[in-house]
C-alpha cells in the first residue's frame, strides 16, 4: 500500500517530544515513568537509536526550576564565597534593573549570542557560555578573550559593543543589555555585581555533558593572574564556574558514552547522586582558583546515562547499582517490524529531519519509499533482522545528503534519484576501501607502492 502523502510537507510533526521518538516504545514508557517519579535511567544500545532524544523528552515534562543558585562575596574569607539558594520571590526585580536590562539569548541578534558563547556557530543551539563545546553537536565554541565591562580580562568573551549598545554575558542563561554610557559608568566607578548567578532561575531542564572533563562536569574556579588582588584582581566569587551537575539541578543530566568517564569522575557522579550536593573548587593546583571553594552547591538531578552494550563492564559497579536501585536500565531496540504503521513512522522521521535541519527541501513519496527500502536493507545487513532499522542516525545522514544533492541541482523536492545518489556516496571509509581494494591491508600496500614510485620518479 502506498504511503498516504505526496510529499513530506503534508506530514504533521508531533508537538509531544515523546511522539517524535521512533520505534522505542519500551524506552519511552520507562522514560515517562522516570521523569514523573524522579528516577534515573540507563539507556543501553548502539549510537543513533534515540537515546539523547529520550533524555530531552524527559526534561520537557519536568516542572520549571524553582530555585536560583548564586554566590556572594565573603568579606572575611574571600576564598570561601557565600552560597545562597534563592526563590523567585527572594530574587526581586530591583537588583536586576539597577544597570541595564536582562534578556534571554534568543532575544538578541544571533551573531551577538554567538560572540558571547551562548549560541553554537554550527547548529545554532543555545547553551551556557561557560561550556566550551556545544551540548547539541559537540562543536567547539571558540570563545575569544577580551576585557569585560569591569575592565577585567577573561578567557571567555564577556561583552560585545554594537551600535552604541553593550551586550554582556551576565550569567549562564541571560544577557545584560546596557547603553555605552551605562557600561562606561560601571567601568569608571568600579561597581561590581553584588552576586554571581551560577544557575539562573530561568534555565533549560536538559543539560548534556560533552567532552566529560573534570571541570565541565564538576565545576571550576577560573585563574586570576593577580591572585584576586583587591584592586587589580577579579574577586574569587566572580570566578566560580558551575559544573554540568550543578546546571542540571532540578533537571536532567544526560551523559553520552557514560563508560568513557574515568573511575574518579564516575565516583564523583555517584557522590553527587547520593548527596545531591557537590562542592565547586579550583581544578588546577597551580591556579589562583585552587584555594577557592564553594561548599554544598546543590545538584539534585535525574541522570540519564547512555552507552553501548559492550561497555557495561566499564561502569563502576557502585554507580550502576545506584542507578538500578533508584531507576531503570533499558535496552534499546535496533529494528522494528516492517509493516504499514512502522513505514509511516519512518516517513515521519524523514519529515522531522527535514524540518529540524531547515536547509534541505521536503521529499517526494517515492524518495521516502527508497529510504524505507534502505532501512530494511540496513536491518538485514547490520543486525540480520527482517524489519526496519532503528539506527536512525544512518538514515538521518542519507536524508541530509540527499537534500544537499537536491539543493545543488536546484530541485524543489528530494527525489528518488537523490536518495539513491546519497546512498551510493554515504559509504564509510571501510566500505570505500573494500570496494577499491580487496581489504585494508592491500590498500596499505598499494599506497606504499605509489609512494615508492613517486620517490623514484616513476609516474
Amino acid at each position: 500500500m502506498a504511503l498516504p502523502f505526496k510529499t513530506t510537507a503534508e506530514i504533521k510533526i508531533p508537538e509531544d517530544p515523546f511522539e517524535r521518538i521512533i520505534g522505542q516504545e519500551k524506552a519511552v514508557r520507562f522514560a515517562k515513568i522516570a521523569a514523573k517519579q524522579k528516577r534515573h535511567l540507563l539507556l543501553v544500545g548502539p549510537p543513533g537509536t534515540g537515546k539523547s532524544l529520550i533524555a530531552k523528552a524527559m526534561a520537557s515534562i519536568l516542572p520549571k526550576p524553582r530555585f536560583q543558585i548564586s554566590v556572594f562575596p565573603n568579606e572575611k574569607r574571600p576564598e570561601r564565597p557565600v552560597l545562597k539558594i534563592e526563590t523567585s520571590e527572594e530574587i526581586g526585580e530591583k537588583e536586576e534593573k539597577e544597570f541595564g536590562k536582562l534578556v534571554h539569548p534568543f532575544e538578541v541578534p544571533g551573531d551577538i549570542a554567538e560572540e558571547l558563547g551562548y549560541r553554537c556557530r554550527r547548529c545554532f543551539e543555545l547553551s551556557a557560555p561557560s561550556l566550551d563545546f556545544c551540548p547539541n553537536c559537540g562543536a567547539k565554541k571558540q570563545p575569544e578573550a577580551l576585557l569585560d565591562v569591569f575592565g577585567a580580562k577573561s578567557r571567555r568573551k564577556k561583552y560585545v559593543s554594537f551600535k552604541g549598545i553593550v551586550y554582556e554575558a551576565y550569567d549562564e542563561g541571560r544577557i545584560r543589555v546596557l547603553s555605552d554610557e551605562e557600561a562606561k559608568r560601571i567601568r569608571e566607578t568600579g561597581v561590581l555585581p553584588k552576586k554571581k548567578i551560577l544557575v539562573p532561575l530561568n534555565r533549560p531542564t536538559f543539560v548534556r555533558a560533552v567532552g566529560a572533563s573534570e571541570a565541565e562536569l564538576l565545576g571550576d574556579v577560573e585563574h586570576d593572574p593577580y591572585g584576586g588582588h583587591p584592586e587589580m584582581g577579579i574577586p574569587p566569587y566572580l570566578r566560580v564556574v558551575p559544573g554540568a551537575i550543578h546546571e542540571a539541578h532540578e533537571g536532567v543530566l544526560f551523559i553520552d558514552e557514560l563508560s568513557s568517564l574515568s573511575k574518579e569522575l564516575q565516583k564523583s557522579i555517584l557522590t553527587a547522586l547520593q548527596e545531591k550536593k557537590f562542592p565547586i573548587v579550583g581544578r588546577n593546583p597551580g591556579s589562583a582558583g585552587a584555594v577557592v571553594k564553594v561548599e554544598d552547591a546543590p545538584c539534585d538531578f535525574l541522570l540519564v546515562g547512555a552507552l553501548n552494550i559492550t561497555d557495561l563492564d566499564s561502569i563502576l559497579p557502585a554507580l550502576r547499582n545506584r542507578i538500578k536501585g533508584d531507576g531503570y536500565e533499558v535496552l534499546m531496540d535496533v529494528f522494528m517490524e516492517d509493516n504499514e504503521k512502522n513505514r509511516q513512522k519512518i516517513a515521519q522521521f524523514v519529515a522531522q529531519e527535514i524540518v529540524f535541519d531547515g536547509r534541505v527541501p521536503h521529499a517526494k513519496r517515492e524518495a521516502v519509499e527508497e529510504i524505507i527500502a534502505y532501512a530494511k536493507k540496513v536491518a538485514k545487513s547490520v543486525d540480520g533482522a527482517a524489519g526496519l532499522t532503528l539506527r536512525l542516525r544512518t538514515l538521518s545522514g542519507i536524508v541530509r545528503l540527499a537534500g544537499d544533492i537536491a539543493v545543488e541541482e536546484g530541485s524543489k523536492l528530494i527525489e528518488k534519484k537523490h536518495v539513491r545518489n546519497a546512498i551510493d556516496n554515504a559509504k564509510s571509509i571501510e566500505e570505500q576501501l573494500s570496494e577499491k581494494y580487496s581489504n585494508a591491508y592491500r590498500a596499505g600496500i598499494a599506497d606504499y607502492g605509489l609512494e615508492e614510485k613517486k620517490q623514484s620518479g616513476i609516474e
